[in-house]
């Protein structure tokens, strides 16, 4: 009912859409009266305002300068390709399905391309999905993940955005514990639930507060007619930007009342700038519903992988299977989707990778967002991925600590202290002790201050390889 009732109010709002925009060409028309009205200039950017926040965003285009191919598909996504130099790395992007669509990772691309043959998932619209390409649950997100490393392998640098950190990571663990020689040589999470008990953000806490059945009964709709996907049972694309949004109202209130401001100025370059973010940001793309039910329950409610308990296809995935491929966990100190700690679990969880195969950033001063896109992600955090794919020795790379200290704080050590877990592998977790990944040391009573340009060595007499 309420898919309906939103498909009703756009089609209510298009004549008064129509109207606001013929009002603004009116009074951008050299020729017409309205033209030459003192107030043209508020007049044409409240019209502008209006059809911009009441409109429907259509799937964006990447727009990149590299030549752009489909190399895989399947009906829930397909595989880009940028570039055709096949002498680089390769390096697959895997885009979180989590309403947005892959290009809000269009710099997160660009960053890549002068160094890596970049692909990423493109994932599909579950609106347009027919009802006879079945089900989408988070087993079948792992298996796609499989299917597309073996494609690209062997030698597959994988970067997770957020979300696809926990099947991208299970996908890796299943091929590595069934012997399988595609399996990626290296994994960058970048601000991935793992483990999202440690320093519980508004979503983890929602997640826990409300239960499944809520979400259930209260998240899913079915796909009206109209599209290919009728009849899908999806969680609306409609709804998940109201989720984002409701995060940082101030922020997003703030911005379009600048971007008002930029337009009655007459500020084009601003207004631009504004209008290229929000295009990307508004477009948004309804998800499956099995998938979506799958991952509330199973990564922010009941903690599957990192208490050994989550199941693909009938088997335990077990992390500590991974015994090749490199891990690289990155996070953001202001990061109020993902909390410190809970990307970096992966490297503890992993529990038969050696020190040496482990590295670790926390990037000051950086959002969500901003660990995987902007200024400082290009400036601070892609050289750093950089030198990790691209290294073929295996030798301990320097990685910035950042105030690294943060990430053990009471809360991380809280929760392990009252389940009693340990991420170690040892029986035992004891955040006193200094943690070594691949040169990057956690001591939680350092100096914050100290630790912003510490720069750390694993010790050669702990970097002993397995097997």
């Amino acid at each position: 009912m309420l898919y309906l009732m939103h498909e009703a109010r756009n089609l209510m709002l298009a004549p008064m859409r129509m109207a606001a925009e013929a009002t603004k060409l009116a009074c951008e028309n050299p020729f017409h009266p309205l033209a030459y009205a003192p107030s043209r200039n508020v007049i044409s950017a409240g019209c502008e305002m209006f059809e911009r926040s009441t409109r429907s965003y259509p799937k964006p285009d990447f727009d990149l300068p590299a030549p752009e191919r489909v190399v895989w598909e399947k009906p829930f996504c397909r595989v880009l390709a940028f570039g055709d130099d096949t002498s680089k790395p390769k390096m697959l992007l895997v885009a979180p399905m989590s309403g947005h669509y892959a290009t809000l990772l269009r710099g997160t691309v660009a960053a890549f391309v002068d160094t890596h043959q970049v692909f990423i998932t493109d994932w599909t619209n579950a609106r347009e999905v027919p009802l006879s390409a079945g089900a989408f649950g988070l087993s079948d997100y792992i298996d796609y993940c499989i299917e597309i490393f073996e494609a690209l392998g062997p030698d597959l640098n994988v970067t997770a955005v957020c979300q696809p950190s926990v099947p991208v990571i299970a996908a890796i663990a299943r091929m590595e514990e069934d012997g399988n020689a595609l399996a990626p040589r290296s994994a960058t999470l970048i601000g991935g639930p793992i483990d999202t008990r440690l320093s519980p953000t508004a979503v983890n806490t929602v997640a826990q507060e409300k239960g499944i059945r809520w979400f259930e009964q209260n998240c899913i709709e079915s796909v009206p007619h109209g599209y290919r996907g009728a009849g899908r049972p999806v969680y609306p694309g409609f709804m998940q930007l109201v989720g984002f949004m409701s995060m940082n109202p101030e922020r997003h209130a703030g911005s379009h009342w600048d971007m008002f401001n930029h337009l009655v100025a007459g500020d084009g370059e601003s207004a631009e700038k504004h209008r290229r973010f929000y295009d990307d940001y508004l477009a948004v793309m309804d998800l499956p519903a099995e998938f979506y039910i799958e991952t509330v329950e199973k990564v922010f409610i009941e903690h599957t992988l990192p208490k050994g308990e989550l199941m693909h296809r009938g088997r335990v995935v077990d992390l500590g299977a991974i015994r090749q491929c490199r891990l690289m966990a990155v996070e953001g100190e202001k990061d109020d989707i993902t909390g410190i700690g809970q990307t970096r679990a992966v490297l503890d969880l992993a529990t038969n990778l050696p020190a040496d195969r482990k590295a670790y950033h926390l990037q000051p001063e950086a959002g969500h967002y901003g660990i995987f896109n902007g200024s400082r992600f290009r400036a601070e955090i892609v050289p750093k991925i950089v030198a990790f794919t691209i290294d073929e020795t295996d030798r301990p790379i320097v990685v910035s600590g950042q105030r690294a200290a943060k990430a053990a704080s009471p809360e991380i050590r809280g929760i392990r202290a009252r389940d009693g877990h340990s991420h170690s592998g040892r029986g035992e977790h004891r955040p006193t002790e200094h943690h070594w990944h691949r040169g990057v040391k956690a001591n939680r009573g350092a100096h914050p201050a100290k630790d912003r340009d510490r720069h750390m060595r694993l010790p050669p007499e702990k970097t002993a390889r397995a097997g």
